[in-house]
């Protein structure tokens, strides 16, 4: 079925899947009158009038505030209102990210259960957090980090303004609390569950920083193109397959050609899985740090690998673009896993950037028999 079709299905009230809400309370933007040339230079482009001491967001004193919206003409753009501070700080426009424009989706396909975790969450006003997490041996390590990650991450900025230091700090310390609590049952088929995460940190909606471990993805789609900002911590890597030979464990190979650790863990990054973090099985992030350009940024996708494993991240990127709004596009992309036969639970996470709506690729339909080297993990 091609995406299209799942659209207007989508859109008729004929396809329901489950959607996690959003959660996390806003805290009062700073809105003082800026000092210095440059911020009355940048309020002057952007059609904030400041009288008599006070700041109007209205260009043509009609009253109603300036939005990101007044930056776009296409169709589907979202009206978001300007982040004032961080368009100062950053001499251009940037639009605030509204938690409720986020969209996601959790289903759980032909499982039995669904162990996928999604989180989307604020910190603060100019701080923002989204993460997945794809659990195997149950789904109490995933149930554990969606809980407790933002704690750990909240415990490392008190020390470290640093969000790539950050987040490998939090993942670390995730990763030992989880040990000390399962210890506690005494139970040894405990030790053997664990989790992917994917997290995603974005500072004054100009930072984004990602951090993951195992083969969940982050993409993001820049004038209509996917870039890939994580890469899979599988065996198939020469330098993640060197670290476990190195530590004593070995890798092989199974009836479809999939790698595994001692012939048990298919990714060779995680948290939990203690049972292998003798044999180089561990839970440090890889990380990205990259500024976002809201004038050619649609959105940041997080998804699990029951999307990923089935659709390219140009597919990604194409389906969703096709879209009116992050939450449709959510829905119609774990639909269209399980239409291309993910038998795995498929969850993603989409936040809508300053250029949603505005580049989209001309309606593909793409084929069963697409070759498969394309999409999944060899995308």
């Amino acid at each position: 079925m091609s995406p299209a079709v799942l659209l207007n299905l989508l859109r008729c009230g004929r396809v329901s899947v489950s959607r996690h809400g959003v959660f996390g309370a806003r805290s009062s933007l700073d809105t003082s009158p800026p000092s210095g040339q440059m911020g009355r230079a940048l309020l002057g482009v952007m059609g904030v009038r400041q009288t008599s001491g006070s700041i109007r967001f209205d260009q043509d004193n009609s009253g109603r505030p300036l939005t990101w919206d007044s930056f776009g003409i296409w169709d589907d753009r979202i009206e978001e209102p300007i982040l004032l501070p961080s368009s100062i700080k950053y001499g251009k426009p940037i639009p605030q990210i509204s938690l409720s424009r986020v969209g996601s989706t959790s289903v759980v396909g032909l499982r039995k259960q669904n162990e996928d975790r999604l989180r989307i969450g604020r910190f603060h006003e100019s701080l923002l957090y989204f993460a997945v997490f794809d659990g195997h041996g149950g789904s109490y390590v995933a149930d554990y980090c969606q809980t407790y990650m933002e704690k750990f991450i909240r415990n490392a900025l008190e020390e470290d303004d640093n969000l790539e230091k950050v987040l490998k700090k939090a993942f670390l310390d995730v990763d030992k609390a989880l040990h000390t609590h399962l210890c506690l049952f005494n139970d040894a088929s405990f030790l053997t569950a664990g989790t992917t995460a994917t997290v995603a940190m974005l500072r004054d909606g100009h930072e984004l920083v990602v951090g993951s471990v195992g083969d969940s993805r982050a993409l993001l789609c820049r004038k209509g193109r996917a870039k890939k900002l994580t890469k899979d911590h599988t065996p198939d890597r020469k330098d993640e397959r060197q670290r476990i030979q190195r530590s004593g464990g070995f890798v092989t190979w199974n009836s479809v050609g999939q790698a595994n650790v001692n012939g048990r863990l298919a990714m060779t990054r995680s948290i939990g899985d203690f049972h292998l973090k003798s044999t180089g099985v561990i839970a440090e992030p890889e990380t990205q740090r990259l500024n976002i350009h809201h004038a050619s940024d649609s959105f940041l996708a997080l998804t699990t690998d029951g999307i990923n494993f089935l659709l390219s991240d140009q597919e990604i990127c194409d389906i969703i673009s096709q879209c009116h709004d992050p939450t449709e596009a959510a829905d119609v992309i774990a639909q269209q896993a399980l239409q291309y036969g993910s038998e795995d639970n498929a969850t993603i996470v989409i936040v809508p950037l300053g250029a949603w709506g505005k580049h989209k690729s001309s309606t593909v339909i793409y084929s069963m028999s697409r070759n498969f080297a394309s999409s999944g993990r060899w995308a």
